[in-house]
C-alpha cells in the first residue's frame, strides 16, 4: 500500500517579516507543487528519497532542518514507527529554492500523504496545523503564512495573532508573474532573528516602517480587487524599499529587482525570507512575462513563470 499528498509553492506579495509581528500580509499559492509519496519498509523508523530539483547546495544545507521537520510532523500526528517504518519520496514540479515556499510545500505534502497512508481523513485545517509544526524545523518561529498558502491555495490575506486571520481574496482573473532566483540559499531563521534584534535596538524607527507596511497591505488588497495593476506594482516597489530598510534584502536581490523593473515589470520586490532566495515581478500579460523572464535568464539567473490568484484546483 502506498499513499501520496500534494503541497503548493507560494509567493508572498506583501509584508514578509512584518507578518511575524501581526502586520497583515498577502500571499498567493503558485501553480507549482511538491508531491510526497509514502511506502512501507521492512524496518523501523523512516527513510527519505528526495528527487526534487533544487538550487545547488539547497538540499544539502537544509538536510538537518529537514530531518527535524519530518520528526516534528510525525510527533504532531503521533505516529509510532518502532515496529513498521515508512519511506518518504519527494518529487513534483516545484523547484527547490529559497523564497518560493519549498519547505512548506514539502511539509503539507508529507502531512497529506501521512493522512492518506494511515486513513486519518485529516481536514485542511488539521493539515495546515501539522505543516506549521514541520515548518518550525526549518524556520524556528515561522509566521504560518507559507504553510497556509501551500495548504489552501489561492490568494490569502493573513494576519498572525492569538486568533490568526486568514481570508481568501478572490480576484477577477489570475495575474502573470515572474519569480527570479538569486541562486543563494537563504537562512530564514537567521533573517528573522536579525530583524528582531534590530527592531529591539531601534523601536521608533521600526515602528514607522511597520506602520507603513500595514498601510500598504490594505491599499494592495484594494488594488487587487479593483484589478489596478499599476497601483499594485507601485506598492510592491515601496514594500521592497521597506524590506531594504529592515536589512533583509541583498545585493543580488536588489540587482534582480532593478533588472525586472528596467525590462518592463510593473513592480518587483524580494519575496520570502530575503538575504538571498527569490524576487517576484508583476508582469500582467504573457508577452511582458516572457520579456522579463528572458532578461533575467540572460544574466544567468533561473526564473519561474507562473500566476497568482488562481484557485487550488489549477
Amino acid at each position: 500500500m502506498s499513499a501520496e499528498g500534494i503541497g503548493f509553492g507560494k509567493a508572498i506579495l506583501f509584508n514578509e517579516h512584518f507578518v511575524v509581528y501581526g502586520v497583515p500580509a498577502i500571499v498567493s499559492a503558485i501553480g507549482k507543487y511538491t508531491v510526497a509519496k509514502i511506502n512501507p519498509i521492512d524496518k523501523s523508523g523512516w527513510s527519505l528519497i528526495d528527487n526534487r530539483k533544487a538550487t545547488p547546495k539547497y538540499k544539502e544545507e537544509k538536510v538537518d532542518q529537514q530531518k527535524d521537520s519530518i520528526n516534528k510532523i510525525l510527533k504532531k500526528i503521533n505516529i509510532d514507527l518502532t515496529k513498521k517504518g515508512i519511506e518518504i519520496t519527494l518529487d513534483g514540479t516545484l523547484y527547490c529554492a529559497s523564497g518560493i515556499g519549498a519547505s512548506a510545500a514539502s511539509c503539507v505534502a508529507i502531512a497529506r500523504a501521512l493522512s492518506e497512508y494511515y486513513s486519518l481523513d485529516l481536514s485542511d485545517e488539521e493539515i495546515n496545523e501539522i505543516a506549521y509544526e514541520g515548518e518550525k524545523g526549518y524556520h524556528g518561529n515561522p509566521s504560518g503564512i507559507d504553510n497556509t498558502a501551500s495548504t489552501f491555495g489561492g490568494l490569502i490575506w493573513f494576519e498572525k495573532g492569538e486568533n490568526t486571520v486568514m481570508d481568501k481574496i478572490s480576484i477577477p482573473a489570475p495575474i502573470e508573474i515572474v519569480m527570479g532566483n538569486t541562486g543563494k540559499v537563504a537562512d530564514t531563521a537567521a533573517a528573522v532573528a536579525g530583524v528582531k534584534a534590530r527592531k529591539e535596538k531601534n523601536p521608533e524607527k521600526y515602528k514607522e516602517i511597520f506602520d507603513r507596511a500595514e498601510n500598504i497591505a490594505y491599499l494592495a488588497r484594494n488594488a487587487l480587487l479593483n484589478e489596478d495593476h499599476r497601483e499594485l506594482g507601485k506598492l510592491m516597489n515601496e514594500n521592497h524599499k521597506l524590506l531594504q530598510q529592515i536589512e533583509v534584502s541583498s545585493r543580488e536581490l536588489d540587482f534582480l529587482v532593478k533588472l525586472a523593473r528596467d525590462n518592463g515589470a510593473i513592480g518587483a520586490k524580494l519575496t520570502g525570507g530575503g538575504l538571498g532566495g527569490s524576487i517576484i515581478a508583476l508582469t500582467p500579460e504573457k508577452r511582458l512575462q516572457e520579456e522579463v523572464a528572458n532578461a533575467i535568464e540572460k544574466e544567468g539567473f533561473q526564473t519561474l513563470k507562473t500566476v497568482i490568484g488562481a484557485s487550488r484546483e489549477m
